[in-house]
């Protein structure tokens, strides 16, 4: 049974666990490189949430905060939240983890966008995400989908 969600921490630990995940890039790495500037202790606010089993990170999403005035996907606009980088571990898989982030962010009652790669785009339509119309300007080659909390819809 899934375990809580919790903010990671940003310290070592963590690091040395995101190195087993696939979508291991720059975010991660520049936060390696502001732990080895040893600006950032373990309480700074991190991005990150995760679901350990027992001692292991087996889950992880990024989940930042766009303000309203950067809205251009709900109405009225307001401010939202960004998914990225949900993942779960091979051996974890459709165990329910991912549903728990992703419940756990839709728990903060916002609109979220997140741009899901293409094998990942069926879990997140199953999870109550829609596509939206597509605009170039906007959009600049992405395919987002999004998720309406009640009240909110497209612009």
């Amino acid at each position: 049974m899934p375990q809580s969600v919790k903010r990671l921490k940003i310290n070592f630990k963590t690091l040395e666990e995101f190195k087993k995940f696939k979508e291991f890039g720059i975010q991660e790495l520049s936060m390696i490189d502001d732990l080895q500037a040893n600006m950032i202790e373990d309480n700074t606010f991190s991005p990150f949430y995760g679901i350990y089993f027992g001692d292991k990170l087996i889950a992880r999403m990024s989940l930042y905060q766009t303000p309203a005035k950067y809205d251009q996907y709900f109405n009225p606009p307001q401010d939202y939240l960004e998914l990225w980088k949900l993942e779960v571990l091979p051996g974890y898989q459709k165990m329910g983890f991912g549903k728990a982030l992703v419940d756990y962010a839709k728990s903060y009652n916002m609109p979220i966008k997140t741009n899901p790669r293409m094998n990942s785009r069926p879990f997140f339509e199953k999870m109550g995400f829609e596509p939206v119309h597509y605009e170039m300007e906007r959009d600049r080659g992405e395919e987002p989908l999004v998720w309406y909390p009640k009240g909110v819809t497209p612009q």
